[in-house]
């Protein structure tokens, strides 16, 4: 499907909704129906895509299925609608983080009203400093070697290359273009996709450091269930939760498995580097974005909406969380399985 965007006025987007995992807002999208465009596709606990069309702390959330879109808005059900066959491939999405959404797109021919908006914002980019500061390190000890150079975040790599001192600056440049081998025209291109596949790390490496604690949170109470006379002789709440454990641990393993390897080849990247080695890492960490975006937007959603219902060991009771358990984190463990069961073969850079 090939659509174009049209000249309706866009809508302010939030740097939480653009940030986000689990939503993503229609403003950026080609909508053609008024109405939808303010509106946001979201992630429900049971990992089923919602349209939400109103947020408020006093009023709550209002949401419809996909499938009621159509009558709520007219739309003819004889005759094909731009707007529904849009919404039915967004809502088979497993996240709306940037990077997996760029991929869907593009691959579907899908142009977006702004290609700001599938960019992470300034506000995001600032908190991901740090873990940006252990992938510029490296580019700049091979352009500057040990010189004393401040980096607060990778605006400044770029900067570096915009020296007043136009001499020092084209010697720099000459420097990387010689160590990439590629024409000195291409080095703006190569710290531009560097940065941004980068970011792409870093950006789900915040999102695993930022659930992890509420998921050692939700293992614990696991065992506070087992050991409950009463929820123990329960075999499908016991069973259910041997099940989720199970999954979330392995899902966990196979995450920090990745990034391992993002590592070790970000490292053997840097032993000798060429726009070559480049290419390959980032074609091997864009060909997850997918599978982590999808298996930690699931995680997120599930340990986020555990996290608000029991804040603390003491909110609750065992017999209240064995039935969250129950009724919202086991319904759709399956969907996140199936994300991981999708992931390409691990391979690492030769």
């Amino acid at each position: 499907m090939t659509t174009s965007a049209d000249s309706q006025a866009i809508s302010p987007i939030s740097d939480v909704d653009r940030d986000s995992l689990h939503i993503l807002p229609l403003a950026i999208m080609p909508i053609e129906t008024p109405g939808l465009r303010r509106a946001r596709l979201i992630k429900n606990v049971r990992l089923n895509s919602v349209l939400e069309i109103f947020e408020e702390k006093q009023t709550g959330s209002g949401q419809m299925e996909i499938m009621d879109v159509g009558k709520e808005f007219g739309w003819p059900v004889d005759k094909p609608v731009a707007d529904r066959t849009l919404l039915t491939q967004l809502a088979g999405l497993s996240s709306y983080d940037v990077y997996s959404l760029r991929i869907h797109l593009r691959e579907n021919g899908v142009m977006v009203n702004s290609i700001e908006a599938l960019k992470l914002s300034p506000t995001k980019n600032i908190e991901l400093t740090e873990y940006m500061k252990m992938f510029s390190r490296p580019l700049i000890m091979q352009i500057y070697g040990g010189e004393n150079v401040e980096i607060q975040d990778f605006d400044d790599v770029v900067g570096l290359f915009r020296d007043p001192d136009v001499r020092k600056a084209r010697e720099k440049l000459d420097m990387m273009a010689e160590k990439l081998d590629i024409k000195l025209s291409e080095v703006p291109q190569f710290l531009e996709d560097y940065g941004d596949i980068f970011l792409s790390l870093s950006y789900y490496r915040q999102c695993l450091d930022q659930i992890e604690p509420i998921i050692t949170d939700f293992l614990d109470t696991m065992e506070d269930l087992r050991s409950n006379w009463q929820l123990s002789n329960d075999r499908n709440l016991m069973k259910a939760c041997d099940e989720i454990e199970n999954t979330i641990n392995e899902l966990m393993a196979a995450i920090t498995g990745r990034f391992e390897n993002f590592d070790r080849s970000t490292i053997a990247m840097w032993d000798n580097i060429s726009a070559e080695r480049f290419r390959k890492v980032k074609e091997l960490i864009e060909s997850y974005h997918t599978t982590i975006g999808g298996v930690l937007c699931a995680l997120s959603v599930k340990m986020d909406a555990w996290a608000r219902l029991f804040p603390n060991k003491d909110t609750g009771g065992p017999v209240r969380r064995g039935e969250f358990i129950m009724s919202e984190i086991k319904q759709g463990m399956e969907k996140i399985q199936t994300i991981e069961d999708s992931a390409p073969m691990l391979s690492q850079l030769d």
